[in-house]
């Protein structure tokens, strides 16, 4: 099938502001958007910059808009989203270069809310052990490949660079109800912050766009009900 691609382009060496460019290619129904991103720079400009890595979903790395909404590149088929498709780097970042974000901010936020397990006993001889009911209260929320989709969908995230934003919610949110977490309070600290979890309005827009999904807005909830009934 024959496809246009209409990539937003940026090169800060050259643009002082970033604009559309199309592309004609032949493409597969089942190709994936990432396939046709690199039938556009293998084959048609070799300029065109973009993440990928590992292509099955896992690493997240190819996040981006595709037809106005955060997805992997690696994930949608070209067929499903048809013969017109317009490809642009995911809003509330700062473009570096075409499709490319500045994600440390993003990581930084991660960072903050000690993604990590926090135990002040003595290491047990054996493992922690946990029950499968236990687990299960977090299962979902340990899904999260760190691609920033649900952030990058998130109107608090686009005019509120300051705001933690909901991948550190969901990543604090996979500790906070770890049973054997020890960690909550210097979590919750930072969640009460001002640009913290309350700044979230409910929108769902993360829950549409994570790509493993996670109940991203559930997630926040949570967190939000044991912050208000634990004071």
């Amino acid at each position: 099938m024959q496809v246009t691609l209409k990539i937003l382009r940026f090169d800060p060496e050259k643009d002082k502001k970033a604009h559309f460019k199309s592309y004609e290619i032949e493409a597969d129904p089942l190709d994936r958007i990432l396939d046709a991103l690199n039938t556009v720079k293998w084959y048609k400009d070799g300029t065109l910059t973009f993440r990928r890595s590992c292509a099955h979903g896992v690493c997240g790395s190819d996040a981006m808009r595709i037809n106005g909404r955060n997805r992997l590149a690696c994930k949608e088929l070209v067929g499903d989203i048809g013969k017109k498709i317009t490809i642009e780097p995911m809003l509330g970042f700062r473009i570096l270069k075409d499709l490319v974000v500045d994600m440390e901010p993003f990581f930084e936020k991660y960072r903050s809310i000690k993604p990590y397990l926090i135990n002040y006993e003595d290491p047990p001889a054996t493992e922690r052990f946990q029950s499968a009911e236990d687990r299960e209260i977090f299962d979902e929320t340990t899904k999260c490949i760190l691609c920033g989709a649900c952030s990058g969908s998130c109107p608090p995230f686009w005019s509120n660079s300051e705001f933690i934003g909901p991948a550190a919610i969901v990543n604090a949110h996979r500790f906070i109800f770890d049973s054997r977490d020890q960690g909550s309070d210097e979590r919750i600290a930072v969640l009460s912050q001002s640009e913290g979890v309350f700044r979230c309005r409910t929108v769902y827009n993360c829950t549409d766009a994570c790509p493993r999904e996670i109940p991203v807005t559930k997630a926040i909830e949570q967190i939000k009900r044991v912050m208000l009934y634990n004071r």
